[in-house]
């Protein structure tokens, strides 16, 4: 299931454009020294992925819990269901009930530090943006956050948000060099690409959380496995 987060930071590039796109474009990068410039773009990613990893591995710590406990494959349908849920019902709708009015002053203050990051240009101001940037609500992140929770360890939690971080870096990196390089109509269609993507993934975690018994895809459930183990002695 780790593939599925690099494809969700590929499609999600384009939505990461734009809500992260205009911190992007203010980077205080050196554009006279383009080796330094390169070095500071990737300083900036670096930072995000470390933020997205740090959030992975807190989510993947309390899968972990739940795998302990059994729970983990009713866990992985209860996200696949939610991911499906998200995407079917209409934005308006979910606008109605703030979600994340609860963390406002929390993003209030990252909101503050980030732009006091970006207003200097020391040698840590890039990744003390990409950080921060990282813990800036997100409704795609949101939905990484949810798969990395399926994950059966600390570990996977953090490398599943990793991937979902590095799966946004081509487009994120041209948008800082090119700007606005697609039109309106190819941007268009990838944004409806994203929600079939998050469905088909959805189902996915679905599948695997039913223990089909198939090898990767749908694994047998916990308690059939401990079983198994103890009848072979």
């Amino acid at each position: 299931m780790l593939w599925s987060a690099l494809i969700f930071g590929l499609l999600g590039s384009f939505h990461c454009i734009g809500m992260c796109g205009p911190i992007a474009f203010m980077l205080p990068v050196d554009r006279t020294n383009s080796t330094k410039k390169v070095v500071q773009i990737f300083t900036y990613h670096f930072g995000r992925i470390l933020a997205y990893s740090l959030i992975g591995l807190i989510f993947g710590l309390v899968g972990k819990s739940l795998y302990i406990f059994g729970l983990q494959q009713q866990l992985s349908i209860l996200i696949g269901v939610l991911m499906i849920v998200v995407v079917v019902i209409p934005t308006k709708t979910f606008n109605k009930y703030n979600f994340s009015k609860p963390l406002y002053k929390l993003i209030s203050k990252v909101k503050t530090a980030l732009g006091q990051a970006l207003k200097k240009k020391t040698a840590d101001t890039f990744l003390t943006i990409g950080f921060l940037n990282g813990f800036l609500p997100c409704g795609l992140v949101y939905m990484a956050v949810f798969a990395s929770l399926a994950m059966s360890s600390a570990l996977q939690g953090s490398l599943y948000m990793a991937l979902f971080g590095l799966g946004t870096i081509p487009l994120m990196t041209s948008a800082i060099y090119l700007g606005k390089f697609l039109n309106t109509n190819v941007k268009r269609h990838i944004q409806k690409a994203i929600p079939v993507v998050v469905i088909a993934i959805g189902l996915l975690f679905i599948i695997r959380g039913m223990g089909l018994d198939i090898p990767y895809l749908s694994p047998a459930p916990v308690t059939e496995m401990a079983q198994g183990e103890i009848e072979c002695h």
